[in-house]
Formats: C-alpha cells, sequence, structure tokens
C-alpha cells in the first residue's frame, strides 16, 4: 500500500511531534525515573479497585502469594499478577486477572484499563501505550465454601 504525500508528511510530522513532546518527567531543571515496581503497584491497585475484580495472578501466582500470606509477617504482593515495561516516558502493563462469577468480562476488563491507566498516568506522569489483560479464571461463590465442607477430622 502506497501512502500520498501528504499522508506521509503528516504521519512524519506527528511522529517528530510525538518525539518533541515535554514530558513531565524530563524538564530543564531535571529528569526523574519511575521504577518498574512503582508502576506495578499502582496498576495492581487500581486493578483491585474496579467490582467485578476478584483477585489478580494466574493459579500458580495465587497459591505462592496465600501460602505468602499464612506465614507470619508475611503480606499479599500488589504487584501479584502484573507485569509492566517502564521506559523514560511511557509504560505498558499485562494483567492477569480473575473475574467474579456473573461479572461481564468485557466491561470488567473496560472499566480495569480506564482505571489502570488514569491511576498510573495520573501519579506517575508516564503515558501508558497499552494494557493488555488475561482473564485466566472466574471465581464462584462456592469457591469459598469448599474447604469448609468437611467436618474436622479432630477436635
Amino acid at each position: 500500500m502506497t501512502q500520498s504525500p501528504s499522508s506521509t508528511s503528516s504521519t512524519a510530522s506527528s511522529s517528530a511531534l510525538a518525539q518533541a513532546a515535554p514530558s513531565e518527567l524530563q524538564t530543564s531543571q531535571g529528569r526523574t525515573t519511575v521504577a518498574d515496581t512503582v508502576v506495578q503497584k499502582i496498576a495492581g491497585l487500581a486493578a483491585r479497585e474496579v467490582s467485578g475484580v476478584h483477585a489478580l495472578g494466574g493459579g500458580a501466582a495465587r497459591a505462592f502469594g496465600a501460602m505468602r500470606e499464612r506465614i507470619p509477617g508475611g503480606t499479599q504482593s500488589v504487584g501479584q499478577g502484573v507485569s509492566v515495561e517502564v521506559g523514560e516516558k511511557q509504560a505498558a502493563v499485562d494483567l492477569d486477572l480473575v473475574t467474579e462469577y456473573g461479572a461481564p468480562i468485557a466491561e470488567v476488563s473496560r472499566s480495569v484499563r480506564r482505571n489502570v491507566i488514569s491511576s498510573v498516568e495520573g501519579m506517575t506522569g508516564l503515558q501508558v501505550t497499552e494494557v493488555n489483560i488475561s482473564v485466566n479464571d472466574v471465581h464462584l461463590p462456592t469457591d469459598d465454601d469448599q474447604g469448609q465442607q468437611e467436618p474436622p477430622r479432630v477436635q
């Protein structure tokens, strides 16, 4: 496919504008860098705030997180189920979600994406280029009751 000269020049000028656009993180007075773990925590908390999200992480990550919570002083990792790539001006986020049964997955994903972008951009000044969401499980109401169905073997 060939581009007309006007579309080529507009593409080149918009790309030059994007590169020349000032960043909140890079000023004449200095440069601010944001660590991957900062973006990871912000994105994880923002995703968990959305109604319909039960948990973050794949099966193995959630099992490991559950074991960590049982250890005295252990807490759930806020970044569990979140991976990020952070550059000087931009960030990309990948999330592994478990949704609640009955929650519309497409709507939950849109809400998570909006909340993550808003939170990360608002707190860090980075431009979020993409938020990829992988829904790897659905939490059923009966999942919470499974451990309590059997009576204790000893008293």
